[in-house]
């Protein structure tokens, strides 16, 4: 906000200050989904594959930021990468969730 002279509670202005808000709740939005996906996948799954693919998730959305930040289009790459990895863990955490409730393991 100091850099871009924008004065809460105001959200828009400058369009760097705007991707950087953008990046940040967009973030925010994905965190909310994600982390429970990787707690469930670490419970019932693995917590080594569940790290992994936290990291992969993390990587994803640095690009993401890197990339909107440069140029909005850039960002594609990372939002992939980050929904990939969210995909996983949510679908591999619900598989490991059934499995464990039929008396099975994942």
């Amino acid at each position: 906000r100091h850099r871009y002279q924008i004065k809460a509670p105001a959200v828009t202005g400058h369009p760097l200050f705007e991707r950087a808000y953008r990046i940040q709740m967009n973030t925010l939005e994905w965190a909310v989904m994600t982390l429970p996906c990787l707690w469930i996948f670490a419970a019932y799954v693995s917590d080594f594959y569940a790290m992994l693919l936290g990291l992969l998730w993390l990587v994803g959305r640095i690009l993401y930021a890197i990339g909107y930040h440069r140029d909005p289009p850039l960002r594609a790459r990372g939002f992939v990468i980050a929904a990939a990895a969210f995909g996983a863990l949510g679908l591999g955490g619900g598989v490991g969730v059934i499995m464990t409730i039929l008396g099975g393991s994942a």
